[in-house]
């Protein structure tokens, strides 16, 4: 936990003026994330040994690869709302700590909820097999941000300004003090990852149910989440038939999960980790395979300040206004 904390507050103050990310800092960054992730896994084998190691780098491979989703999700949320590029980061950072925080829940949740009862194995099991039918077979129907539950209700409780005011999430208008606009932004990346987390902290409890195992790898894959952001936005049109290979993550983790309360019993890690990389591999090769030629799109290549976020198809966010318009209307 402290070592989070740690990594966390070095993020923050090497990026407290929130400067557009370029490409070339992002991909600088990710691997830098990457690398202590790693870093980890060999920490955990010379202390643990190599089973313990080899448990955690398969939940670091298995939620790595489904933060991929969020990205898209990202992608979305910020293109609908027009968020500036220079207050992505800002967002996401705190929607970084938001989900460390909903993980943590969850993990000890469903880790106590399926060593008390054998058979909520059988219920998370058939709930990622399901969410891996729906991943493959309806990912293209999307939900516009602002139609969030979540996001709807903060609207409701919350007074809010529809527009940007510069980094604040909270301002004053009329005297009256309101959430800005990007608060609102805030709230619809935390909704919609909690969905995600659901569907990933049940997967990696397919894995292992050590609270520390499924947490570290949970931290580690989502520190490097807003660098992996910057790094593939440009890039996620090409990831076409990406959702393939996570759809059949969530059913091996599914399959997985029911099968360690039958006589078969826990699969091999080995095994395990040869699945997620195949498949990962797989998916991302026939992804660029199928759209070699087509151009990677939006992407600057000299490490410049641009990286544009793909074609969600979503609109609707009207453009941000100025934030010196003292006599707007609150909206509540």
């Amino acid at each position: 936990m402290l070592a989070v904390a740690a990594m966390l507050a070095v993020d923050l103050f090497l990026h407290r003026d929130n400067h557009v990310i370029g490409f070339r800092e992002a991909a600088i960054w990710s691997g830098v994330w990457i690398a202590a992730g790693l870093l980890f896994g060999v920490l955990l084998w010379a202390w643990q040994g190599g089973e313990v190691a080899g448990t955690y780098y398969a939940g670091y491979l298995i939620e790595k690869a489904l933060s991929i989703d969020n990205v898209f999700v990202f992608a979305l949320v910020f293109s609908y709302f027009a968020v500036p590029a220079a207050y992505q980061h800002k967002v996401l950072f705190w929607g970084v700590i938001g989900a460390l925080v909903f993980r943590l829940v969850f993990i000890f949740v469903g880790a106590e909820l399926l060593e008390t009862f054998f058979w909520t194995a059988y219920l998370f099991g058939a709930f990622l097999i399901y969410t891996g039918y729906k991943m493959a077979f309806r990912h293209d129907e999307q939900t516009p941000p602002d139609r969030n539950p979540v996001v709807r209700l903060v609207r409701r409780v919350i007074p809010t300004d529809p527009a940007y005011h510069g980094e604040r999430f909270f301002t004053r208008v009329n005297g009256k003090r309101v959430a800005t606009l990007l608060f609102v932004v805030l709230i619809a990346v935390e909704a919609t990852d909690l969905i995600f987390a659901i569907d990933s902290i049940a997967a990696i409890l397919a894995i292992s149910t050590s609270t520390f195992i499924v947490w570290t790898a949970n931290a580690f894959a989502i520190l490097g989440l807003r660098s992996l952001y910057f790094c593939l936005a440009g890039l996620l049109r090409r990831f076409v038939h990406l959702h393939y290979g996570l759809a059949v993550l969530l059913a091996f983790a599914g399959v997985k999960l029911i099968l360690s309360e039958t006589p078969v019993g826990k699969l091999p890690i080995p095994l395990t980790l040869g699945v997620i990389v195949a498949t990962i591999a797989v998916s991302i090769i026939w992804s660029l395979r199928s759209t070699s030629g087509t151009g990677s799109g939006g992407v600057s290549d000299g490490g410049g300040d641009d990286v544009s976020g793909p074609d969600t198809g979503v609109s609707g966010a009207r453009p941000a206004e100025p934030a010196d318009q003292p006599d707007r209307s609150v909206v509540r």
